[in-house]
């Protein structure tokens, strides 16, 4: 365990429901929009070719994924990256309401959400609230000296 999840877990601001609901908001608009890498080893590979395009890196788990060694390798590489890179990056818990929100039908065949990059596009940039609203939240994370900011979704 790191010092970022024993901050992290927990913690839970006033702000931290609507940065939820922001965090939402975005993955679904991104999902649309087509600016949404899903995987671990996708998210790394699209982090080497190209990290000026990610303006968001989410690692998400559950309580079961924390045994996971190998995952939590690659979540390390994967911060490690997104700090090199001044990339916003944001812990989550609550993969349920993550996979209602990303797979939508039920037959579907479930995907890698453990990490998901929400890219901008140079031709036609994302601009929106929410993703304002969950950079903000990072960036005061970051100044509160949480260095790793932990949100959680709540299934609905």
């Amino acid at each position: 365990m790191t010092l970022e999840d024993l901050i992290g877990t927990g913690h839970r601001d006033k702000g931290a429901d609507p940065v939820g609901r922001a965090l939402e908001e975005l993955l679904v608009a991104a999902q649309r929009q087509d600016c949404l890498t899903l995987g671990v080893y996708e998210s790394a590979k699209l982090m080497n070719a190209d990290p000026d395009s990610v303006v968001l890196c989410v690692l998400a788990t559950d309580a079961e994924d924390e045994a996971d060694v190998a995952l939590q390798i690659h979540f390390t590489l994967l911060r490690a990256f997104c700090c090199d890179n001044h990339v916003n990056i944001l812990r989550l818990r609550g993969t349920a309401r993550l996979a209602q929100l990303l797979d939508g039908d039920a037959g579907a065949e479930p995907r890698d959400l453990h990490c998901i990059l929400v890219t901008n596009p140079p031709v036609r940039p994302l601009q929106s609230q929410a993703l304002q609203r969950v950079s903000s939240f990072c960036q005061e994370s970051r100044g509160r000296n949480q260095w790793l900011p932990s949100l959680e979704l709540q299934d609905r």
